[in-house]
């Protein structure tokens, strides 16, 4: 099969890493993918924060755990499972939002094509991690942190700006099945 094919259908959402360090020049080489994603206009409206430091994951774990938790109570009677089982990990994990990770890499994007380009920058970044045998999981809860004042410092982040990722990345403890797929749905004209 071909190997950027291959690469797609066996990329997985890894939420359990080793403690063991990311190298830098690999870090770089993932980001250098997620920069060479197409973007709207050839905008590139992409920056990129990483962060390895102990205590500042910390911060952003105080910072966007309580969101995450107002954000689940909006699925408590909608879906009932969801919400359970999410539940469950937040209670459950010391590190509920970027499980621990030993690198996340912000992806903040601004203008009026970061809505558009920033996600292909993303994926890029996933697959390109994944190529070189890192586990990596986008995370949304991991986003919502832009309330609390220092981690906005930390990342640089202005009002303009938008958190495309973060991006979580490290060496897999293992990987999760293949999670049945829908038949997509193809109209042909």
């Amino acid at each position: 099969m071909n190997a950027v094919i291959e690469a797609i259908r066996t990329r997985r959402a890894v939420r359990t890493y080793q403690s063991k360090p990311v190298p830098r020049d690999i870090v770089n080489v993932i980001i250098d993918a997620g920069n060479e994603a197409p973007s709207a206009m050839n905008s590139q409206p992409w920056r990129f924060v990483v962060i390895e430091d102990g205590e500042v994951r910390k911060k952003l774990l105080k910072a966007a755990l309580p969101n995450a938790k107002k954000i689940l109570e909006s699925v408590r009677e909608s879906d009932p499972a969801r919400y359970e089982a999410i539940t469950k990990r937040l209670n459950e994990l010391p590190d509920p939002v970027y499980y621990s990770a030993p690198v996340i890499v912000f992806v903040i994007g601004s203008g009026r094509y970061a809505h558009h380009s920033c996600p292909l920058a993303c994926e890029n970044m996933m697959l390109a991690a994944h190529s070189l045998g890192l586990g990596s999981c986008w995370v949304g809860f991991g986003s919502m942190v832009t309330e609390d004042k220092e981690v906005k410092r930390i990342l640089d982040l202005s009002d303009d700006e938008t958190i495309f990722g973060p991006i979580l990345l490290g060496y897999p403890e293992g990987y999760p099945e293949r999670p049945p797929k829908k038949e997509p749905t193809v109209k042909w004209v």
